[in-house]
């Protein structure tokens, strides 16, 4: 008995220092070695009003408080849920605080982290039907042009359906749903108001769109001509969107610094730009038609 009772308390030593963690299959590492690259540290920092960035260097997760709860935007890959909660805590936030999570693309490095994220807080997931289908069976969809490349993720429930231009509102915030698709036919962008005073900017959260595909799946094959109307239709509406600010899903070149000077100076606030959307969607453009000449 006596050692039982030594080996009960060393166990539970271990279990303090970590060391004898339980497994949570929701957080287990999806591509360990790209993740580590999207994964990349950042101090959490509020972007504007009630915004927030609790992502990464290299995979913008977003986070709105409101006056009924939080919002979050995206998830990232599944082990780097324990981060974005951290982050969250050194805001003044709880997980459990978060009522919805928006959704931009059914991809593990974006949306493998929301089956914790919903688990953790019990909110409700929000995504385009098609976007929900691939949730719903963790990834799997075998039409995505990245299909050969992309991992499974852990499945989504307790989703619910946005449509093109629906308007999500949780307590004194209205988010708007912008049908984005190309880099998967599912893709969402979110579009809502943040305002500092009586000064309110538009935020837009921009899914990818990169014309990107896995080996041997051509753009330019007459049978995928579905997607390369679905991105001009995207390139055309994001060039259109009223847009202050803007967040992608991938973070643009420069953000890091950005970040950086809006952590040391509120003002001038760096990710002011009008223009920001429009050049975001001409540099998708022309990265487009370059694929489809080649």
């Amino acid at each position: 008995m006596r050692k039982i009772a030594a080996l009960t308390i060393s166990l539970a030593g271990m279990m303090a220092m970590g060391a004898g963690k339980a497994d949570d299959p929701l957080t287990r590492p999806i591509a360990p070695e790209s993740a580590k690259r999207r994964l990349t540290p950042q101090p959490p920092v509020r972007l504007y009003g009630k915004t927030y960035l609790v992502g990464f260097g290299g995979l913008n997760v977003a986070l709105i408080r409101t006056s009924a709860g939080l919002i979050l935007i995206d998830g990232a890959v599944p082990q780097a849920v324990g981060d974005i909660e951290v982050k969250m805590r050194a805001l003044g936030f709880s997980i459990r605080q978060v009522k919805l999570i928006l959704s931009t693309e059914p991809h593990f490095d974006h949306a493998g982290g929301i089956a914790a994220l919903a688990r953790d807080s019990g909110a409700t997931v929000v995504a385009s039907a098609p976007a929900a289908d691939v949730l719903r069976q963790g990834g799997g969809d075998p039409d995505d042009p990245q299909a050969a490349w992309l991992e499974r993720f852990p499945a989504v429930a307790n989703l619910r359906v946005a449509r093109d231009g629906e308007v999500i509102r949780l307590g004194d915030t209205a988010i708007t749903a912008h049908a984005t698709p190309g880099h998967t036919l599912g893709s969402m962008s979110w579009s809502w108001k943040s305002c500092e005073g009586e000064d309110c900017r538009t935020i837009v959260f921009a899914a990818s769109l990169n014309p990107i595909a896995a080996d041997g799946w051509r753009f330019a094959d007459p049978a995928h001509r579905r997607f390369v109307d679905a991105f001009r239709g995207s390139f055309a509406k994001v060039k259109a969107m009223r847009c202050d600010m803007l967040i992608a899903s991938h973070p643009l070149d420069g953000d890091a610094g950005r970040v950086a000077q809006l952590r040391k100076a509120r003002t001038p606030n760096p990710f002011i730009d009008p223009n920001a959307c429009r050049r975001y969607a001409e540099r998708a453009e022309a990265a487009l038609r370059k694929t489809l000449a080649e």
